[in-house]
């Protein structure tokens, strides 16, 4: 599937707001985009941020925002 880096960034802001498997999909399409030898390298940063952000996120919430293990 092809979509731009525009969109792949402007939908790693929609994952709390959509379903589990548009949000894994989501997830696997900013996973090929950083892959993307022919994407800039602004994008990829830029995705691979937000993509962060929401991991981080997703950790947080998982875990209840507990450090300790």
């Amino acid at each position: 599937m092809s979509i731009s880096p525009e969109s792949v960034y402007k939908n790693l802001k929609l994952l709390e707001q959509v379903d589990t498997s548009s949000s894994a999909l989501y997830r696997e399409l900013a996973q090929e985009t950083l892959a993307d030898p022919e994407v800039s390298l602004g994008w990829r940063e830029a995705i691979a941020d937000r993509l962060n952000d929401a991991n981080h996120l997703l950790g947080v919430r998982t875990t209840g925002g507990n450090d300790s293990y």
